[in-house]
């Protein structure tokens, strides 16, 4: 098959998040397919963006047709991100139809966070008589309300609730990271059946051969171990949803025991207000450190005693939660500090963590005294449980085959 997917932050390892575009796109190409990923030339997730000169600018990463879009630069989540968005769907709609007659693609997958990309993907797939598919990311727009404390009545967010309910409805199957969404989406439009749950996960393959880390960070980390402190690190974006103020709040409930120390990896919008009221407040035992590659999270996370997965406790989360750095979390055989008010709770079915309610920093903080009471060989335990979970269910050549046997119905439909 020709497989177009279409989403505004696709990135790589080398380029950073969002990894699942490639890692798919990897899986695809050894099955004999052919794949275009259609991606903005900045991302406020990427740690590094490229450097393009002209639209639909081509290259080859690992043998993944990359096409790049010049959609703008942007900080934060203000104007300049949306028109940094409708940049790149009408640019897409404007050559909807050279691009369908150029890639004949057989399936068309649209995959931004945001769900206006459908316009152009759906244009495309009539064109193309292609097979139409809706990866949902994130669940725009109630993130926008329900996290980000915009109206529904914003006319951003009636747009984005126009465009979902499109893409639902003229999808032939939806694929959502998000395993107790159905019913929502057959309420805003979705055909019966045409729900397709399939989650993040790992390529076992980056953790056997890892990058060394930057001085810098082997440095600082080396330094701690050697005063035998209980490191409880994180690492990822630097973000509302990820409840990292919840962490420095802990850290500071923590600031008495100089024996546990907590170290924050990674950028992000909400960094510097973080750091600022680190800062302000005298908190002396978390340290902020850059962001490094995707192929370096192996030699990082050996340095951790315990990571934490944190996110707001919001109504958003009810459809259940998929975030990347759960699975490479798991995959580094350390125990969780756990923080999340979802259905699928990885920490308790898989037995590799402390689980505790986001918002109750009095658990938060029994759950990390719990795990630091724990032997050294009881933590082993319990993040070899995690590591063994994600080999058996959460690796992308599985996950992407489950994908391809969705393009095949689509195909077989169009």
């Amino acid at each position: 098959m020709n497989i177009l997917l279409i989403n505004h932050y696709a990135g790589s390892p080398d380029m950073g998040m969002e990894f699942r575009p490639y890692y798919m796109a990897r899986e695809w190409i050894k099955e004999g397919h052919r794949v275009f990923i259609i991606a903005g030339d900045y991302s406020h997730l990427r740690k590094n963006n490229p450097v393009v000169n002209r639209d639909f600018e081509k290259k080859n990463i690992n043998g993944i047709h990359y096409i790049w879009i010049k959609t703008g630069t942007y900080d934060g989540n203000g104007v300049k991100r949306a028109v940094s968005m409708a940049r790149f769907v009408s640019k897409l709609w404007i050559k909807a139809e050279r691009i369908a007659k150029r890639l004949k693609p057989d399936v068309v997958i649209s995959s931004s966070t945001y769900p206006i990309d459908t316009y152009a993907a759906q244009k495309i797939a009539r064109i193309a008589h292609a097979g139409l598919i809706h990866e949902v990311h994130d669940m725009w727009p109630s993130t926008l309300t329900e996290i980000g404390g915009m109206s529904k009545y914003h006319p951003f967010v009636v747009m984005m609730q126009i465009g979902e309910n499109s893409a639902y409805h003229n999808s032939d199957y939806v694929v959502s990271l998000a395993p107790y969404a159905e019913q929502y989406m057959l309420q805003h439009g979705l055909k019966k059946g045409r729900f397709v749950y399939i989650t993040n996960g790992i390529v076992a393959e980056d953790w056997e051969h890892p990058e060394q880390l930057p001085q810098l960070h082997t440095e600082i980390l080396e330094s701690f171990r050697q005063e035998n402190k209980f490191i409880v690190g994180y690492f990822g974006g630097h973000a509302l949803s990820n409840a990292l103020n919840v962490l420095i709040d802990l850290a500071k409930s923590f600031q008495n025991n100089k024996q546990v120390v907590f170290i924050l990896v990674g950028n992000g919008v909400e960094k510097k207000k973080l750091q600022k009221r680190v800062q302000n407040e005298n908190i002396d035992n978390v340290c902020f450190l850059p962001p490094v590659s995707k192929y370096s999270i192996p030699n990082l996370t050996q340095y951790f005693d315990s990571i934490y997965i944190g996110a707001m406790d919001s109504p958003l989360y009810r459809f259940g939660m998929a975030a990347n750095k759960i699975f490479d979390s798991m995959m580094s055989g350390k125990p969780l500090l756990y923080a999340v008010n979802a259905p699928n709770n990885f920490a308790e079915k898989y037995h590799c963590g402390i689980s505790v309610p986001s918002d109750d920093i009095e658990a938060i903080k029994n759950g990390l005294s719990r795990l630091m009471m724990l032997t050294k060989e009881e933590r082993e335990e319990m993040g070899s449980s995690g590591k063994k979970a994600v080999l058996e269910n959460f690796q992308y050549c599985v996950l992407a085959k489950k994908f391809l046997d969705v393009m095949d119905h689509c195909k077989q439909n169009s």
